[in-house]
């Protein structure tokens, strides 16, 4: 297939890994029914255990590409995996109290293993290589899994009960981390324990040398918050205006279908275009689909907006995975790509609260800030290709003609 042509044997294995582990990854779909039916518990006690839980998530993803940099982005993925499964097994039969600390431990280390997943990617693709491509098969190959997983989950929790949910999980991601151990060389490789050079720059320092880095992650967390609303304030605005549930369920398999289909062919087809370009259009279409709906709710236009909304996503998330991975140097591959795996999970956390907020005050008021958020954060992200990267500011200080001459904008030529 010419679409995954010059993707790495290492990349298309950890895709199918990631494909089967997201099967089985069904558990956050139904914890807080879980909660609030078979263990009994109030909306108010699910909530606060689903929110810790969902804390614990985006701390992983912002933190657990430091330990793949101090001691290999195989051996974090490895722990990480184990720790995950190990406490999903055993879940169904640990005490209420136990949970409040248990399942941000589960999720913590959730987090680490998708920010390990992402430096994996980055450091099996040569630089300049067919990073997009890669980035875009694995996104493709979770989402496959994701697609799959919730119906079955939902087999399993009427024909069984809902705590082989969590046996399940926990079981599929100790035979990932299993499949992890056998795929990835252990020694002799970038996926094990990599040169620690303690005179290295630190990520601040290489932060501030990357300028347009830091406004992409900036960017994404901001329209991450706003991209989530389709998973809390959108179901109640439709609700609100006369709409049931099917319409939904409709929007939300728009957007899964489009993205299994176009999300590899897009990658392809602009691997060579400039990924800052591609990321702030891509957020401009974010925004464009919540302005959709400011005149009206109905059915043409919430399709009309599903679509702006997933073809944005098409356009930015592979792009702005790759650009983090290409700008990032080789001691900090796991640092930046867990950066931009918390900035891209962000949402989780920040985006129910916020949006209900608003929505509950001023309703009128919810899809222009959105859509407002979402344009500015793309004319950032295009303004940011003007910024210098450190090949620039290394001439700027007079090294020498020979000084590194990566621009912050280059497109990966695979």
């Amino acid at each position: 297939m010419g679409m995954v042509r010059g993707v790495p044997r290492t990349v298309r294995l950890l895709a199918l890994g990631a494909f089967l582990n997201a099967v089985v990854s069904f558990t956050f779909v139904y914890l807080f029914v879980y909660l609030v039916g078979p263990r009994g518990l109030s909306v108010t006690q699910a909530g606060v255990i689903s929110g810790v839980g969902g804390i614990g998530l985006v701390a992983g993803n912002f933190t657990g590409g430091w330990f793949g940099d101090r001691f290999g982005h195989r051996r974090a993925l490895l722990t990480g995996a184990c720790v995950s499964g190990a406490v999903l097994v055993v879940l169904p039969v640990l005490p209420v109290a136990a949970l409040y600390a248990v399942l941000p431990v589960a999720q913590y280390a959730a987090g680490v293993v998708r920010a390990a997943n992402a430096a994996l990617v980055a450091v099996s693709v040569p630089e300049g290589g067919s990073r997009r491509q890669s980035f875009a098969l694995f996104r493709f190959a979770a989402n496959g899994g994701f697609a799959v997983g919730p119906p079955l989950g939902a087999l399993v929790a009427t024909r069984f009960s809902y705590d082989w949910l969590f046996v399940a999980d926990g079981l599929g991601t100790l035979l990932f981390a299993l499949y992890a151990a056998r795929i990835l060389p252990a020694r002799g490789s970038a996926h094990a324990v990599p040169a620690h050079d303690p005179h290295a720059p630190g990520l601040w320092r290489e932060l501030r040398a990357r300028p347009a880095v830091v406004v992409l992650l900036a960017a994404i967390v901001v329209v991450d918050t706003v991209y989530r609303q389709q998973y809390s304030t959108l179901p109640v605005f439709l609700a609100d205006h006369g709409h049931t549930a099917q319409l939904y369920g409709w929007l939300l398999a728009i957007n899964g279908g489009v993205i299994l289909c176009l999300e590899l062919p897009a990658a392809h087809a602009l691997r060579r275009r400039t990924p800052l370009g591609l990321v702030g259009a891509g957020l401009l279409l974010v925004g464009l689909g919540y302005a959709v709906l400011i005149p009206a709710a109905g059915v043409l236009f919430a399709v009309t907006m599903m679509f702006s909304l997933t073809l944005g996503e098409i356009l930015y998330k592979t792009p702005a995975t790759a650009y983090v991975a290409d700008q990032a140097p080789g001691h900090a591959q796991g640092r930046f790509q867990s950066l931009y795996a918390g900035a891209s999970i962000s949402g989780q956390v920040l985006a129910p609260p916020l949006g209900a907020a608003l929505y509950a005050a001023a309703p009128g008021l919810l899809w222009p800030v959105c859509a407002l958020l979402a344009a500015a954060a793309g004319v950032a992200v295009l303004a940011a290709r003007r910024l210098p990267g450190p090949g620039e500011r290394a001439r700027v200080a007079g090294k020498g003609p020979h000084a590194e001459t990566g621009s912050p904008e280059r497109a990966p030529a695979g």
